[in-house]
């Protein structure tokens, strides 16, 4: 079976809330901040039991997230040691016969900044939030990524850039999207921070067409 490696992406450190957020709502083995983590994306979905399967046998890591879609699924592995975090990235591309650059880079498909939130607004941010709520008054960040899990990332690089806070990440799906929440500086500076991190991912050119 062909399979396409969609995203393919190492966190060397968890920020405090991105690991909170993956720890609140991931069904797995539950991350901590400090650790160091990797998320991996293929297509079509049912072949992340089997990338799941070499990362768990060949290294010394412990997942959160498996999400197995009809056209996608991701991985999530985490652990202190980076670099068995990294052994199992290895192992999972020596069996796909591929390299970190056979992956799609990221394409950011839309963001928006909205200063001084309407309390109103925030109120239906906050009753469909995973994450901290935001508050009337504060900046909205969203940013909508292609593939889905490059949001993870992103939302990690913003908050390792800049006090900002996490108020939702969905990496899953056919577009990934975070929202942050802070003052107009900080999410301004959040933002440079998530865009410079997608930018600086290597891989095949993304037109954004699923397989």
């Amino acid at each position: 079976m062909s399979v396409e490696l969609r995203t393919f992406c190492y966190l060397d450190v968890m920020q405090p809330q991105f690991a909170a957020f993956t720890a609140s709502t991931a069904r797995g083995y539950l991350p901590v901040e400090r650790q160091a983590a990797l998320y991996v994306e293929v297509a079509p979905g049912i072949e992340i039991n089997r990338i799941t399967d070499i990362a768990l046998k060949k290294a010394s890591v412990t997942p959160a997230i498996q999400i197995v879609e009809r056209a996608y699924g991701l991985l999530e592995v985490h652990a202190f040691d980076q670099g068995e975090v990294r052994a199992a990235g290895q192992a999972i591309l020596d069996h796909l016969g591929m390299s970190e650059t056979d992956r799609l880079k990221p394409r950011v498909a839309s963001t928006q900044i909205i200063t001084n939130l309407d309390p109103y607004h925030a109120m239906l941010i906050n009753r469909s939030r995973s994450g901290s709520m935001i508050l009337a008054g504060q900046t909205l960040y969203i940013l909508e990524v292609h593939p889905a899990a490059y949001a993870t990332i992103a939302a990690n690089e913003a908050e390792k850039t800049s006090p900002i806070t996490v108020v939702e990440l969905r990496p899953s799906g056919a577009f990934g999207r975070v929202w942050l929440g802070g003052s107009e500086a900080a999410i301004e500076e959040a933002a440079r921070g998530a865009l410079a991190a997608l930018e600086s991912i290597d891989g095949r050119e993304n037109s954004g067409k699923s397989i």
